[in-house]
């Protein structure tokens, strides 16, 4: 058996393929629902109208969608030029922490800025933390060769310590009753609502306007022509005069951003402070959805909602049947796995 190229690849063959991995996936997870007691078909039901099937459900799954189209957009941008960013985690804790040094200690330091600019400041040092944080992987890869899914993933562990320490150190909250969490930002440094009786704030509607930026970015100018290149291959952009390594630099320092940016938006919205268990795998789930979306960042923000809602939708599942609740994780990984193996399909036939 071998794989042999296909001449061309046709939107039929893409379409077929997609839904033969989503049918994959509702039979895998089928399976594993009946292998743990519960009733296929309501499991079902209580998954989807647990994620959309109400008001509440709905917004609660936007909330939770809102940082994952940041980390999403963060893994695909770094994916399309061949930077495997593993470190989404650690990029948003640390821009979630430089948030807070910005709009919740900044009264240590004498200063006393209007709150737009402060506003903006605590968002930029955000952006930067994680910029920089990706930095340095990306460059060791450029100058050294330094494989950087090694160097991102264990640079989450470095900045969750870090991050422990601030929180039981100088930037623990005094009011928290020895709880581990960090001081709260100024209430008029929060987004606000879209919606009454909602989390949803308004960090989804940046979320969905960088969407949309990045898509430009990529598909109309120079800086996303060099970007793909790079992606498409390496030592043909360099052969053809493209600054590889300094489109790998620029790469880093977007996606790093965003990723940053995801933790400052989850902090203003949602949570107020930082504590160690601020994001349940936000980074590493923006890797799947960025997979899912096929690096489109269109697309990445219907993975994320699809995401969301299910995550959403297992919390109400698990308590109606008694399914776990990572049956959602399987239901996610299935889809990616079988989204793969699609795409592959779609590019490559198989041969006797």
């Amino acid at each position: 058996m071998r794989l042999e190229r296909r001449a061309r690849s046709s939107r039929a063959h893409l379409l077929v393929a997609t839904l033969g991995a989503v049918v994959f996936t509702l039979a895998v997870a089928s399976l594993l629902v009946a292998w743990a007691g519960a009733p296929v078909g309501r499991a079902w039901v209580l998954l989807l109208d647990g994620g959309f099937g109400s008001r509440f459900a709905f917004t609660e799954t936007l909330t939770r969608a809102t940082p994952l189209i940041l980390t999403g957009l963060a893994a695909a941008v770094a994916f399309r030029a061949q930077l495997y960013n593993i470190g989404a985690e650690g990029q948003l804790y640390a821009g979630a922490l430089a948030a807070v040094a910005v709009g919740g200690l900044h009264g240590g330091t004498g200063l006393e800025w209007p709150d737009p600019l402060l506003f903006l400041g605590m968002l930029a040092a955000a952006m930067l933390a994680g910029a920089l944080l990706l930095l340095g992987p990306a460059l060791m890869k450029a100058r050294l060769g330094v494989d950087e899914v090694v160097t991102t993933l264990l640079l989450n562990f470095i900045v969750l310590l870090f991050v422990s320490a601030m929180l039981d150190g100088p930037m623990k909250d005094p009011t928290a009753l020895g709880w581990p969490q960090s001081v709260a930002l100024k209430d008029e440094l929060q987004l606000d609502k879209l919606l009454e009786r909602s989390r949803v704030h308004t960090g989804l509607l940046g979320a969905l306007a960088l969407a949309l930026a990045v898509w430009v970015l990529l598909r109309f100018t120079t800086t996303g022509f060099q970007i793909r290149a790079v992606g498409s291959g390496a030592r043909a952009a360099a052969f053809a005069g493209m600054p590889v390594g300094w489109v790998t630099v620029k790469v880093a320092l977007l996606s790093g951003a965003l990723a940053g940016l995801a933790g400052a938006i989850e902090v203003a919205g949602r949570t107020a402070y930082v504590t160690l268990d601020m994001s349940p795998g936000y980074g590493y789930s923006g890797i799947v959805i960025a997979m899912l979306a096929m690096l489109n960042p269109l697309a990445v923000v219907g993975a994320a909602v699809f995401v969301a809602g299910m995550l959403v939708g297992a919390d109400s599942m698990s308590r109606a049947v008694n399914v776990p609740t990572y049956i959602a994780d399987v239901i996610v990984a299935v889809a990616l796995i079988a989204m793969l193996v699609a795409t592959m399909l779609t590019q490559y036939r198989i041969r006797r």
